[in-house]
């Protein structure tokens, strides 16, 4: 949630994060440095947007008007003056007003998006949720194999396969399509919509 005063620290960068994914990161300017030790000690997430324009270093970049709460998971610091991140996805939020701090740090007001209402399983439901967690079991498979027991899943537990919300996320994360039409996933409001899109892309490209 916002900091006591309502302003929320907001991460620009070239990804989108949905709810219930998993985004790694690498930390290392002071900057936000400076702000994963304070929403660390708040136990505070903070925004996750994707920049409309600019750059994710040096001056501050214009961020898409919606965004995700980025919820820290696990901390490491490898060497002085890098954190890495494991955060994953809580809710949506749609930002009002934004303002840039003397060190180009993005803090922002921001009204809560109810999170997605599951629908009824339904025959699309069932193929994507068949075909992802064929993905998933493919990805860890190869990803064990490779690597043993160092080995980290990219799809944070429990997988809920029943939820249309969840499905349509983890789709959007891992479709091949540009940033743009990721972020317009992203702002709409009905899951069943983003699946439908989801499903309606899987079979144009035959995976489903």
């Amino acid at each position: 949630m916002p900091q006591a005063d309502g302003w929320l620290p907001l991460f620009p960068l070239k990804t989108v994060l949905f709810p219930g994914g998993v985004l790694p990161l690498k930390v290392f300017e002071t900057r936000y440095i400076d702000m994963v030790r304070d929403c660390m000690k708040r136990d505070a997430p903070f925004g996750v947007v994707l920049i409309k324009s600019g750059q994710e270093v040096g001056i501050a970049a214009e961020p898409e008007a919606v965004g995700c709460l980025a919820c820290i998971a696990q901390v490491e610091i490898p060497t002085l003056g890098v954190m890495l991140l494991r955060t994953e996805g809580g809710e949506r939020f749609r930002i009002r007003e934004t303002r840039v701090l003397s060190d180009q740090r993005l803090e922002a007001q921001v009204d809560m998006i109810a999170p997605d209402t599951d629908s009824p399983v339904s025959d699309i439901h069932l193929v994507c949720a068949g075909a992802l967690k064929a993905i998933i079991d493919d990805v860890e498979a190869t990803g064990v194999a490779a690597e043993g027991n160092a080995f980290v899943s990219p799809f944070a537990r429990p997988l809920q396969l029943d939820s249309t919300a969840w499905i349509a996320n983890r789709w959007c994360e891992i479709l091949p399509i540009p940033l743009k039409a990721r972020q317009k996933l992203l702002e709409l409001r009905d899951a069943q919509s983003r699946l439908s899109i989801v499903h309606q892309y899987l079979q144009q490209h035959r995976i489903v």
